[in-house]
């Protein structure tokens, strides 16, 4: 059949169904999120049934997944009609496991969708769950580990620091050899006759310090996802200002993460802001292709009337374009 096939972006999977009126019984191909492939299923009798479980493998009957997740049903056309189940937080292992019975006379074109919460192992020798999506610690080993101490110390006791940056609030004393590693726009300072090589200082006037402190950290790998988020917006300027193409990208990454309707137009503006390419297309894939534009129709107007001109014009056609009646 050819509508078996699931997209999968982010922590979000997408089931089309286009004909289940011959059918009483439909099961999606295999799809991979997190370390484990999935399987939806669709059965009709007095209720539309939506199964989700993990395909059998050596992977889920090693380590099975203990899911946490929605569902969701809704029908394609002009009068869209949407059924969200509970957040299912379950153990699943066989096809039974799950079940969520919809009250709807869905036949034709209609959509499922999976939104992943939260993916674990579950340990079969006991302990707790633990959670697929990476952490701070997560692959770090025993020689990054002293290095990073190493790091640390260098910057918390200011040890051998030969460059002192003024903030908006502060002052920060810091290192040329890591700053010029990091950032070309550094080494541009500290190796040709400018002001900054000369007094060895640096005045970062549109950072707060601790904005600043978080900067220093990233550069020495030190930051901890708490530290990486807060001054969020300051990092992302700072990373375009000096050129720090690392951290951009792993913000990039970890904006990818999350999408959601909650925070997808947010997103979508500090990508277009920081020409973070990447995240401007899994916004406008998730908004278009994956038909959430529908969950954001009175956000999606206003920020119509208040976004960048650029921005409002590359997305006005595809909101034309989903909203005109089918």
């Amino acid at each position: 059949m050819g509508d078996t096939k699931v997209e999968t972006i982010s922590r979000l999977a997408q089931w089309r169904i286009e004909n289940f009126r011959p059918c009483s019984f439909k099961k999606s191909d295999p799809f991979k999120v997190g370390i484990w492939n999935w399987h939806l299923s669709i059965e009709r009798n007095r209720y539309l049934s939506v199964k989700l479980f993990p395909e059998l493998s050596r992977v889920s009957k090693e380590q099975p997944p203990v899911a946490k997740f929605i569902l969701r049903v809704s029908n394609v056309g002009p009068n869209r009609k949407f059924y969200i189940s509970p957040v299912f937080e379950k153990l699943l292992r066989t096809p039974d496991d799950c079940v969520w019975h919809v009250d709807c006379s869905f036949h034709d074109r209609f959509t499922i969708d999976v939104e992943f919460l939260d993916l674990k192992t579950y340990p079969l020798n006991g302990g707790e769950a633990s959670s697929v999506w990476p952490t701070d610690a997560t692959m770090q080993s025993i020689s990054i580990q002293t290095t990073l101490k190493c790091l640390s110390r260098m910057l918390e006791e200011s040890i051998l620091s030969d460059v002192i940056i003024h903030t908006a609030d502060g002052t920060l004393s810091a290192h040329k050899a890591i700053l010029s590693a990091s950032s070309t726009v550094f080494k541009s300072m500290f190796h040709h006759d400018l002001k900054e090589k000369e007094s060895s200082t640096i005045h970062i006037d549109d950072m707060s310090r601790e904005s600043c402190m978080a900067l220093l950290c990233y550069l020495c790998r030190l930051i901890t996802q708490e530290d990486f988020w807060t001054p969020l917006l300051a990092l992302l300027g700072a990373a375009n200002k000096y050129d720090i193409t690392d951290l951009t990208a792993a913000f990039e990454e970890s904006l990818m993460e999350d999408i959601n309707s909650g925070n997808v137009l947010e997103k979508l503006q500090e990508a277009w802001l920081y020409q973070l390419e990447k995240l401007k297309k899994g916004c406008l894939m998730y908004l278009f292709d994956f038909g959430k534009i529908y969950d954001v129709r009175e956000e999606i107007s206003s920020l119509l009337r208040q976004a960048d001109r650029e921005l409002m014009l590359e997305m006005f056609p595809e909101v034309l374009s989903v909203w005109k009646p089918v």
